[in-house]
């Protein structure tokens, strides 16, 4: 059998990449077509994934817009030539090469506010799978499942480090450090957003860094941060998890990474605009476990981070959190395979309809 799978963003790479190798191990062929935009490349070579470029994508917020009709005739292009049986991928891109191979296609995603994704996607897609944190009905063909898509990457039965991180990072052994992951907010599904504002983000890491050795991941590449007691991550981006899992704290205006902070067992706090009333259900309930914080203010970030330094007994009581979080939750990757391979394999899922319907199951949004 041919799996094709996309890679749009780095974060999708770490969505799927067990699961190519898993299905290359079983005998079948899997490639993944993948986008150049910020460190997918890096990662797919650091995996030794097998994959072509589709085009590429700055991180400007008008970026995508220019570049779709080039991506889509090169996506035409390699879907004709690999022929898939069956396709996995997040949105549109993946949904429409379905429909030019005449491949079902399974899209696996957690934003409920890429409204126009979801429109132009939909008709085309055989299956959804999302969380089941996802507050929003996207039909019959609708399944979820408990957990979040990180769990494909950083469920226990998959996640373990790659090295000896605080070597790497230069770090001693018991000193603390903190990450601060800044957001380029150029995805199509962030136009209209923003994060910290850049005076914010001077002070932010000043004040961090009065407790902590700070590290800043920046996903744009242009933030200053000259005169400031901060050191990039410039290790590979392969081993960003390893350093998040060692951390004492993660503060960040992105979205993935905090999910990856709460399963890995690091207290996180967020904040950005989509902090609110609609916010994305997987961050609404992370917060109700105990295991982020979500703030749209600037202020009681900088005071949660603060009191999250000085208390005691943090890591040990976060670590309790993760397990007890992660108790039930899948291991995605044994699905996306199971889809894979046993197309029937979804039907043993619930629909979004049936499980908010299940007695004592929470819907994504908390109560008001």
């Amino acid at each position: 059998m041919n799996y094709l799978f996309f890679a749009n963003t780095p974060a999708h790479v770490h969505l799927y990449r067990n699961a190519v190798s898993r299905l290359r191990d079983r005998g079948h062929d899997a490639l993944v077509l993948a986008r150049d935009y910020g460190c997918t490349l890096d990662l797919l070579e650091y995996y030794d994934v097998p994959h072509e470029v589709y085009g590429e994508l700055a991180t400007s917020k008008y970026s995508l817009a220019r570049q779709l009709p080039r991506h889509y005739l090169t996506i035409l292009r390699h879907v004709r030539a690999y022929d898939p049986d069956r396709i996995f991928g997040v949105g549109a891109y993946a949904a429409h090469a379905g429909v030019a191979a005449g491949a079902p296609t399974v899209l696996i995603t957690d934003s409920e506010n890429t409204h126009l994704d979801h429109a132009v996607s939909r008709p085309f897609a055989d299956a959804y799978l999302t969380p089941h944190t996802f507050d929003k009905d996207l039909g019959e063909k609708h399944h979820v499942f408990r957990g979040f898509k990180e769990c494909a990457y950083l469920h226990p039965e998959e996640w373990e480090p790659q090295t000896d991180i605080r070597e790497e990072l230069g770090v001693g052994p018991d000193e603390e450090f903190v990450i601060v992951r800044l957001n380029a907010f150029g995805s199509h599904h962030d136009v209209g957003q923003a994060g910290f504002t850049p005076e914010k983000r001077r002070r932010l890491v000043s004040e961090l860094a009065d407790r902590a050795t700070v590290f800043v991941s920046d996903e744009g590449g242009d933030a200053d941060f000259s005169g400031l007691p901060a050191r990039p991550f410039d290790l590979h981006p392969a081993l960003l998890h390893d350093a998040l899992a060692e951390a004492s704290l993660l503060v960040a205006d992105t979205q993935t990474m905090v999910t990856e902070a709460a399963l890995l067992g690091t207290p996180a706090i967020r904040s950005n605009s989509f902090v609110g009333d609609d916010d994305m259900g997987n961050f609404t309930e992370l917060e109700r476990e105990g295991l982020i914080y979500n703030f749209r203010e600037f202020r009681p970030v900088l005071e949660t981070a603060t009191d999250l330094l000085a208390a005691a007994g943090v890591a040990d009581e976060w670590a309790d959190r993760r397990e007890a979080f992660l108790a039930d939750k899948v291991n995605l990757t044994d699905l996306i395979v199971d889809a894979a391979t046993d197309p029937t394999s979804l039907r043993s899922l619930p629909t979004r309809r049936t499980y908010d319907r299940m007695p004592g199951e929470p819907t994504g949004r908390a109560a008001d």
